[in-house]
């Protein structure tokens, strides 16, 4: 069940306090207003990102990420004590 929250003459709702706490969000968040095939409104929160790190969100990059993830997870990951015995290790490889 929904809570009730009352529109105000310059078209501002609040939202509810367990709302805001469940979905994170904060004074001054962005918050994406559709409105769905059935009349309904939609609000969805949205964080924005700074334009130098908008590559890390691509599909492409999170892909990435989630196979790192499952790497480590499932131990396929080496430490080194330097760059240099990194290096070493990968040049012995070719």
């Amino acid at each position: 069940m929904g809570s009730l929250t009352k529109l105000t003459s310059g078209g501002q709702i609040t939202l509810p306090k367990e709302i805001r706490i469940k979905t994170n969000m904060q004074p001054g968040d962005f918050v994406e207003v559709k409105l769905d095939k059935e009349g309904r409104i939609v609000l969805t929160p949205k964080k924005l990102v700074d334009a130098s790190q908008a590559y890390f969100w691509t599909e492409e990059w999170q892909k990435g990420e989630r196979k790192a993830d499952a790497d480590i997870k499932a131990g396929r990951v080496k430490t080194f004590k330097s760059a240099a015995d990194a290096v070493k290790h990968l040049e012995d490889k070719a």
